[in-house]
């Protein structure tokens, strides 16, 4: 346990599922109650043994490393409303950024989807906004490093979103090697062209759309809204996501989590040295100017998939451009960490992005 708990404090080593960093993280308070118990045990024995002594001591910091995201996050949710608010304005969640109460809550309920084509095969999922129409709606992109996922991804979240008065469409995108960039972007293009022009049976607002994306649907999602020209989007959100390609494959291994030099290779046609134009256009970092949506970031700085400097180095752009925007870096974070919503990083997100989208769709 105190090794599970390690993965709060250090990335997981590339011989271990880097999944189990999301299991210390997100659901350690649950997890911890097994080293609880054990000292708890070991304490009401009393045993002077030297074996009792040390069982004690790995249960007590298998404990307090599994409850540690929990004290991190509560630090960062005391300082959130405020950077989001001088931001983007002002706004009410429906609940506070981070409770210890709410990491025992429920999923979202399910509710009922409708799948459409939106261009060519490539389909999408929409979920209705609960209570309101016309609705702002937000274009979710799957993560999957381009060459796999699809739009089924953690529907809890486009459920949650629903349920508070947004409609989501996740979309299926070109996946690579068999199509190559700018496809992916391209269908983002499509599929807000698609939504703009069905808003009425689908009871959203065209001038009030938001993308948002994970990890390679992150990059996806800030290329489009900040290299296309005319999608006049009200914002962008991406989760862990690699905002600059070209450092991507400059410091990527080829044996490392994800071969993520292959991957590059396989969605932008080839390496730097002969898809430069390729790497240039997928990067949003070179595309930000003080026109560009407003933007909210969010990355775990143990993720060991994208590297944590990926957001870093565009919250600095941001900043130089001028662009209203939020870079929410989570301590013990790793890849993937919203995957429960009712985990520090997931608690902390959907505050986040509820946040975000009431400021920017007004």
């Amino acid at each position: 346990m105190a090794g599970l708990g390690l993965l709060t404090t250090f990335k997981a080593p590339a011989w271990l599922d880097w999944r189990l960093a999301i299991l210390a993280g997100e659901f350690g308070t649950m997890v911890a109650l097994v080293p609880l118990a054990i000292f708890a045990l070991e304490a009401w024995r009393a045993e002077n043994s030297v074996l009792s002594t040390l069982t004690l001591a790995a249960a007590g910091v298998a404990a307090a490393l599994l409850f540690k995201p929990v004290f991190q996050a509560g630090r960062l949710a005391r300082l959130l409303p405020g950077r989001l608010e001088a931001a983007f304005g002002p706004a009410e969640p429906s609940r506070p950024p981070f409770a210890f109460t709410a990491l025992f809550a429920g999923e979202p309920k399910p509710i009922a989807t409708e799948t459409m084509i939106y261009s060519g095969n490539l389909a999408l999922d929409f979920y209705r906004a609960r209570g309101r129409t016309p609705a702002p709606c937000v274009i979710v992109l799957h993560s999957g490093g381009w060459n796999s996922g699809d739009r089924g991804e953690l529907p809890s979240l486009d459920r949650w979103l629903a349920a508070r008065g947004y409609a989501v469409a996740a979309l299926s995108y070109r996946l690579a090697p068999q199509s190559t960039w700018p496809a992916q972007r391209d269908d983002v293009v499509e599929a807000v062209a698609f939504l703009r022009a069905h808003a009425g049976p689908l009871g959203i607002d065209p001038a009030r759309l938001v993308l948002f994306g994970r990890s390679a649907g992150g990059q996806i999602a800030e290329a489009a809204a900040y290299g296309v020209p005319g999608l006049a989007l009200r914002g962008v959100i991406a989760l862990y996501a690699p905002a600059d390609l070209n450092f991507a494959y400059a410091f990527g291994k080829e044996d490392d989590v994800l071969k993520s030099p292959l991957l590059l290779r396989q969605l932008l046609g080839g390496p730097p040295a002969t898809a430069r134009a390729a790497y240039d256009s997928a990067s949003a970092i070179l595309h930000v100017t003080p026109a560009s949506p407003p933007t909210l970031l969010l990355h775990g700085q143990l993720d060991d998939l994208v590297w944590h400097r990926q957001s870093e180095r565009l919250d600095q752009r941001l900043t130089d451009a001028g662009v209203p925007h939020v870079f929410i870096s989570l301590p013990w974070a790793t890849h993937a960490f919203e995957y429960n919503l009712c985990g520090p990083g997931g608690q902390l997100t959907t505050f986040a992005v509820e946040w975000f989208l009431a400021a920017t769709t007004k």
